[in-house]
């Protein structure tokens, strides 16, 4: 009886079953070594793998770590300067706001108030804070307002936070002048046309004293007309009211109304009133805005200058802006005057300024006015030489046309 065929197939005929089986078994372990090779491999990446991902993990934080980085991101958000202190007075961190205020040199605290302060504090752990004074750094021009406040951190620092006042001083202050000023002109015409009534009433039976009180009633009038004029302007202007309907101005056209509104003021002292430079340029703005601006400046150099002199009025393109100087033979202006004439109520010659009329708000109107049409005004002057005032405003490109919009009307 023959023996039966192996299952597998791909054998020699002639082939005995030993050499059958040595051949299968060589195969399956060379299979089986291979499978082992790569399973080793295998493991081999994924714990290297693992390794390289905790290598680029950041090492976990300690709790105290974690407090004080969050502390600095808390110090870093805040306005004011910020400080922390050890309880022996050394500073841990400080802000960049610190150093430019001059409280700290290297690691000390060179403010001799808040040093004071962290001392109370430490003693008895209670929140304060003081206002104090201190030299504006880096040289030491002019005085800083500053209030600090110190609170005890944790049981080995302390909080310090410095905040600058100086600028909400300075508004504050400036409120106060406003208010004060105002309520002074007001008071003034007021009562002077009080009083130059009961004068009339009391000379009735003098016609000459009767002319005589009326023409100062009439100025007094006038001169109470023009300040709350100059206060409802300067109110609107500071109210940020854009112009509604940018209009494409001619330069000349605004620069000869300005002229006609203080034609009669001119001729009264014979002061001439001369145009040159550059014709033709356009503007777009507010014409009822700009011509006030420029009559102001027009009724300055008038009121300033002696009789029969010049006042020059200069109209010139440089580089896209359209600049509008006009210029005195008057008294001039101080270093220290210059740097406060655009403040509300300034005057520079506050008795001169009662014999010409003016209301102190000229100059603040023109300022609000250059800003409202993204301009500015400049100022040269030199005592007893006279001065210049340079409205700078853009010029209008003459391609670019604004147009209405009518109500329903599509855009395309």
């Amino acid at each position: 009886m023959s023996l039966q065929r192996p299952l597998w197939v791909g054998l020699r005929r002639n082939q005995t079953y030993p050499q059958v089986v040595d051949v299968s078994v060589g195969a399956l372990s060379a299979i089986l070594s291979i499978g082992l090779l790569l399973v080793v491999v295998a493991v081999l990446a994924v714990r290297l793998s693992d390794r390289e991902e905790r290598l680029q993990q950041p090492e976990p934080l300690d709790e105290g770590a974690r407090a004080w980085e969050a502390i600095a991101r808390v110090l870093a958000a805040l306005p004011s300067a910020s400080l922390v202190l050890s309880q022996d007075g050394q500073i841990i961190r400080s802000s960049a706001q610190a150093s430019a205020l001059g409280l700290v040199h290297g690691s000390q605290l060179t403010a001799i108030e808040v040093i004071r302060l962290v001392e109370l504090v430490r003693r008895d752990g209670v929140t304060r804070s003081v206002e104090f004074q201190s030299r504006r750094p880096p040289l030491g021009k002019g005085r800083l307002e500053l209030r600090a406040r110190v609170a005890v951190l944790d049981s080995e620092s302390l909080l310090v936070l410095v905040e600058d006042l100086s600028e909400a001083h300075r508004l504050e202050a400036v409120r106060r002048d406003f208010v004060a000023n105002v309520s002074h002109e007001l008071k003034t015409p007021v009562g002077a046309l009080s009083l130059l009534a009961e004068a009339v009433q009391a000379a009735s039976d003098d016609p000459d004293a009767v002319r005589h009180f009326s023409k100062r009633m009439q100025i007094e009038a006038t001169r109470l007309s023009y300040l709350v004029r100059d206060i409802i302007d300067l109110s609107r202007l500071q109210g940020g009211e854009a112009t509604k309907v940018p209009e494409r101005l001619e330069v000349d056209r605004v620069v000869n109304e300005a002229i006609d509104a203080t034609r009669l003021v001119a001729q009264a002292k014979d002061i001439d009133v001369v145009v040159g430079g550059g014709h033709g340029l356009q503007i777009f703005g507010d014409d009822a805005q700009l011509v006030m601006a420029l009559r102001n400046l027009l009724t300055n150099a008038v009121a300033y200058s002696p009789d029969h002199t010049r006042v020059s009025i200069g109209v010139r393109e440089v580089g896209g802006v359209a600049e509008i100087s006009v210029t005195d033979q008057g008294i001039g202006i101080s270093a220290v005057d210059r740097e406060r004439i655009f403040e509300r109520f300034y005057r520079v010659d506050p008795a001169r300024s009662r014999e010409t009329g003016g209301t102190g708000l000229g100059l603040a109107i023109v300022k609000h006015v250059c800003a409202n049409h993204a301009g500015e005004c400049r100022v040269w002057s030199a005592t007893g030489e006279g001065s210049t005032f340079t409205l700078r405003l853009p010029i209008a490109a003459k391609e670019f046309i604004p147009q209405l919009i009518e109500e329903g009307e599509t855009v395309r």
